[in-house]
């Protein structure tokens, strides 16, 4: 079983940058893409980006594309998500996610099988 272990979670101003990041707790050489989801109290749990292993494709939510980006460090098998221009609506729970595949990207939280715990962003106006 796979651990994933999140960090950069924290609580910004409006148009701040924070930079979230993702490993797996025992390196887990064979994993595959990796992404990020996020949920808001009472909202389903969303897409925000993913990224296939080799680095060289990803894949945004809605409107993300050019405020958020995902980056992969393939030899430490870590991923980094960038905020940027960070506003009230993108307050919730980030998740990090993997599944064995390593070059199909899926939208569906259903399709990936490994998670980590969770970490708060919090955008104060």
């Amino acid at each position: 079983q796979v651990q994933l272990v999140e960090s950069g979670g924290g609580v910004v101003q409006e148009g701040a940058s924070l930079r979230l990041s993702c490993s797996p707790s025992d390196g887990a050489g064979d994993i595959g893409v990796m992404g990020w989801f996020r949920q808001a109290p009472g909202e389903e749990r969303e897409f925000v980006a993913a990224i296939i292993s080799s680095g060289t494709i990803t894949d945004y939510g809605d409107d993300l594309e050019g405020l958020f980006t995902i980056s992969r460090d393939s030899a430490k098998n870590t991923v980094h998500l960038q905020m940027s221009r960070l506003r009230p609506e993108d307050t919730a729970i980030y998740y990090c996610a993997a599944r064995w595949s390593k070059t199909i990207i899926s939208r569906s939280p259903l399709l990936y099988e490994f998670w980590g715990q969770g970490t708060q962003v919090t955008v104060s106006s």
